[in-house]
């Protein structure tokens, strides 16, 4: 069995320059950080669940919740377990009666479920180890300083102390997004079949 850590969702951000969110996971216990890009649309369910903002109408991923209540069906945890060619893979752990399936999932939609059902968010050691960061370490390392400065800001599901924080966070994601311009943009977009979201890196160790 995979070894997996669990994270939370540190904080959810914006680009300034491009309509790309950031999901920023931090692994528990520690300050180790997983940026997941997103969606406007799968960042905004996020940020709504974080709020516990109440909708006159259920949105996709409430009614998915729903579904599974529905149905007696149990979501025991979400799990980001793979990155491959710059792809990450998730699933959904469900249970119903004494059946455990494994539900693939892009990532967004995942997490946007277990924020809903109140279940745990794992990611496997592998994904962590590969496309994790510390931000002092992997600033210092990896940004150029000759890269412009490209600013980000949080979406109001933040607070103040984790803004604080992921302000160290605004000249990577700068360089990030260098990079990609200058590699095309490689990778699939979320409407491709089988596509997840994408990280802007793979560290080297």
């Amino acid at each position: 069995m995979t070894e997996m850590v669990e994270v939370m969702i540190d904080s959810v951000r914006v680009s300034l320059m491009s309509p790309q969110r950031v999901v920023i996971l931090r692994q528990k216990d520690t300050e180790r950080y997983l940026p997941i890009w997103v969606g406007p649309y799968e960042a905004e369910s996020i940020t709504i669940a974080l709020q516990e903002v109440e909708m006159s109408r259920p949105l996709t991923h409430d009614l998915l919740k729903n579904v599974f209540t529905i149905f007696e069906g149990k979501i025991l945890r979400v799990e980001i377990v793979a990155l491959r060619e710059d792809t990450f893979y998730g699933n959904i752990v469900t249970e119903m009666g004494s059946k455990v399936t494994n539900v693939d999932s892009r990532p967004s939609d995942a997490i946007a479920l277990a924020l809903r059902a109140h279940v745990p968010i794992l990611v496997s050691t592998d994904v962590m180890n590969e496309a994790g960061i510390v931000p002092e370490k992997d600033i210092q390392d990896e940004a150029p300083a000759s890269l412009p400065r490209q600013e980000t800001k949080p979406l109001p599901a933040a607070n103040k102390e984790s803004e604080d924080r992921l302000s160290v966070f605004e000249d990577f994601l700068s360089a990030l997004d260098d990079k990609k311009k200058d590699d095309g943009g490689g990778g699939k977009e979320e409407g491709d079949q089988g596509g997840e979201e994408k990280p802007k890196k793979k560290p080297k160790k």
